[in-house]
């Protein structure tokens, strides 16, 4: 994901109680951390980027993520973010998979989350069975899955650090080889056996990631196609489509409708 240029704020802009929200602004990072319980983060606006020593999940606006108890994680914002915070107790953690993990959000599980994180006042009782139906809508909703993995190959993280300081630019496996001192069958090999994908298939993810980020700045597609390394804003549009599930355009149009 792009480096933000702004320095991080405090750290008690996060939201400190078990249920809650934020306004979240461009750039911010929470360092490296984990939680006993389990943690659902919901992105009613903007992009959070969650990290861990598996890779990146990236929840772009009105999609949650799911952290597992445990799981030494953290985040980066970007753009103006709505976070929306829930803890998940123990005993229901098993009810989602054991994983981290990206959701699409339903209208339904949208107004639970939003219920559950503006209404102080709700009684333990509702609050309880409001959590439940949230967790049961998750458990019954496909994983979208915006995932970029990290290798442990020394030689394969040589070349991934290398296409996260530019995704855009142009250079082929066979160049990367050269980079990380390794043939380029040797780095397809790895790509799939410690990655579970192509390489080609690894920088296209890792373009998208880019690629939202810049979105939700408000870079046009065109201008995010070209920086982010796709040819034409066709070839963009077709990928970005088949990742996220819709168009940039109407990606971008979502955001400025629940902005307003």
């Amino acid at each position: 994901m792009p480096e933000a240029r702004q320095p991080s704020p405090s750290p008690t802009l996060w939201p400190t109680t078990p249920r809650s929200g934020a306004r979240i602004p461009h750039g911010y990072q929470l360092e490296p951390h984990s939680h006993a319980e389990g943690q659902l983060v919901y992105a009613a606006a903007g992009v959070l980027a969650t990290s861990t020593d598996r890779g990146t999940w990236v929840a772009p606006a009105h999609r949650m993520t799911w952290t597992p108890p445990g799981f030494e994680h953290s985040h980066r914002f970007y753009g103006e973010t709505d976070a929306r915070l829930l803890a998940v107790p123990l005993e229901l953690c098993g009810e989602l998979v054991a994983q981290p993990s990206v959701y699409a959000v339903s209208p339904l599980l949208r107004e639970a989350v939003l219920a559950l994180t503006e209404r102080p006042e709700i009684r333990p009782g509702a609050y309880a069975r409001l959590l439940a139906v949230v967790i049961d809508e998750l458990s019954e909703t496909p994983e979208r899955s915006l995932h970029l993995p990290e290798p442990q190959d020394d030689r394969l993280r040589a070349v991934t650090d290398y296409l996260h300081a530019d995704p855009g630019q142009s250079v082929t496996l066979a160049e990367l080889g050269r980079v990380a001192g390794a043939s380029e069958r040797t780095l397809s090999r790895l790509f799939r056996t410690e990655l579970g994908m192509s390489f080609h298939r690894w920088r296209t993810l890792l373009r998208i990631h880019h690629g939202l980020a810049h979105l939700t700045s408000g870079l046009s597609v065109t201008d995010t196609a070209m920086a982010c390394g796709w040819s034409n804003p066709s070839a963009f549009i077709d990928a970005f489509t088949e990742v996220v599930g819709q168009t940039p355009g109407r990606y971008q149009a979502d955001l400025h409708n629940h902005s307003t």
